[in-house]
């Protein structure tokens, strides 16, 4: 996998991770201060590997460290409301 591969896949985890802390606040509170957040994706275990690398190398001494095991990601779906379209003629 090239980084800009992993880059790319671990920037799409983070944003819907991002997200569903904002709707689950609950379990944002439950992540202690300056804890290093390593993103584990069940259906990506090379991901999940390289992930735990570079978390082990990037960990600060005495740092906490959580562990985000995602089940899945749901299909991603519009949320857009009342469209309309005009097609206008050449």
């Amino acid at each position: 996998m090239t980084e800009k591969e992993i880059f790319e896949r671990n920037l799409i985890l983070s944003t819907e991770f991002d997200r569903y802390i904002m709707e689950h606040s609950e379990f944002a509170e439950n992540i202690p201060r300056n804890a290093q957040i390593v993103l584990l994706p069940a259906n990506d275990p090379e991901l999940c590997d390289i992930n735990i690398e570079m978390a082990k190398r990037q960990k600060e001494p005495n740092q906490q460290v959580v562990y985000i095991r995602i089940g899945k990601i749901a299909p991603q779906m519009s949320r857009l409301e009342d469209v309309d379209m005009e097609v206008v003629a050449a």
